[in-house]
């Protein structure tokens, strides 16, 4: 196996257009703040001790909102309560974040640093059917642009398909894990009215 090193990168890949240099931005221009409005899902790219940590992160309105042209606000619903990014963000705040709006080929991607908060008034703002956050990531954006639709295209991601029969589910992968302690059929079963009444 030849692994390579960054020198032999541009040998490989040559110099990048004007085109993929020139569309990042260190803000929120109003063409990318149309995409960050029209985005209910995102992937949370973060960094710590421990290493890298990406978690998909969703809402039924825009994912994130914009308190400005150069800060987000992401706020932490409901999850598994393990708070890997959480806690990587109070250790190192650099993070990236991925914007998907579906039928778009287009992905946004976002580079910056992120700082938690308890903020009551911020948290209030969020506020879903009497539920609010526990906690707002708040991303101060270094850089912004868009990745090019090639990836989606080749995936089909938007397509009308379900590429998801015969995958193991959660309580098999669970029951697996654990050697039948945990998860399996009741798992599977307990879960649509679990997540329903905990979704926020």
């Amino acid at each position: 196996m030849n692994w390579l090193k960054e020198d032999d990168l541009a040998t490989i890949y040559g110099t990048p257009g004007p085109a993929s240099l020139r569309k990042v931005a260190d803000r929120l221009t109003p063409e990318y703040a149309r995409f960050i409005e029209a985005a209910r899902f995102c992937v949370l790219g973060t960094v710590g001790p421990e290493g890298t940590d990406g978690s998909p992160r969703g809402d039924d309105g825009p994912v994130v909102r914009a308190l400005d042209e150069k800060y987000l606000a992401l706020p932490d619903w409901r999850g598994n309560d393990r708070i890997d990014s959480l806690r990587n963000i109070a250790r190192d705040g650099r993070v990236s974040l991925m914007f998907l709006v579906r039928g778009s080929g287009n992905a946004i991607r976002v580079n910056g640093t992120a700082r938690l908060t308890d903020d009551a008034e911020l948290r209030q703002s969020f506020a879903h059917n009497g539920k609010l956050p526990r906690t707002v990531i708040v991303v101060q954006i270094g850089e912004i642009y868009f990745q090019c639709a090639r990836a989606v295209i080749r995936s089909g991601l938007w397509e009308d398909r379900d590429d998801s029969k015969g995958l193991p589910t959660p309580g098999q992968i669970l029951a697996n894990m654990t050697g039948g302690e945990v998860g399996g059929d009741r798992y599977d079963a307990e879960w649509p009215e679990r997540a329903a009444k905990t979704m926020w």
